[in-house]
């Protein structure tokens, strides 16, 4: 007996309504992307401390804490340097600490470390503009029309770290 057999038609796959949809939608996402320019800084985290600390008379460890109402430069040895209150504009005053960076800097022209303690609340782009600050001196103005003399490195490397709790003053 013969056994009869359907011929069965291979399926085609079917793609162009697929590749029509990827045209359309790449140009899309690619004209939507948000492209980021991306900046890393080096940091530092200070070293645990074994045992006590060597002093020197001439050896600098500066601080910069920010408080909410304050910016408190010091030496962790020598203890306050000076305490920058606020700008009248309610911002910390940035101007400030750049020429207290500057003639401490004077003073202590082998010192390239420093470090920058800050309260959890303290915002991200107030920590970046200490770190700038501290890290050169703003470029002057030269003699020659439109140029500017390059900035002068200060304290390059830094190291962040959270602020010690301060005591409400009244």
């Amino acid at each position: 007996m013969r056994v009869r057999r359907l011929r069965k038609n291979v399926a085609q796959l079917e793609v162009t309504a697929f590749i029509n949809v990827i045209v359309v939608l790449v140009p899309f996402l690619l004209s939507t992307a948000v492209f980021t320019r991306l900046s890393v800084l080096e940091l530092t985290l200070p070293a645990p401390s074994s045992g006590v600390e060597q002093l020197k008379v001439d050896d600098l460890k500066l601080e910069v804490v920010i408080r909410p109402d304050a910016l408190d430069v010091g030496d962790r040895i020598g203890g306050l340097i000076q305490r920058i209150p606020m700008a009248s504009a309610g911002h910390h005053d940035l101007a400030a600490l750049s020429l207290l960076m500057q003639q401490v800097k004077l003073k202590f022209p082998e010192t390239t470390t420093a470090t920058v303690l800050a309260q959890p609340d303290t915002p991200y782009e107030l920590l970046v503009q200490v770190m700038d600050t501290m890290r050169e001196a703003p470029a002057a103005p030269t003699v020659q029309a439109h140029a500017t003399a390059p900035a002068a490195m200060l304290f390059p490397d830094i190291s962040i770290g959270d602020a010690p709790i301060s005591v409400a003053r009244k």
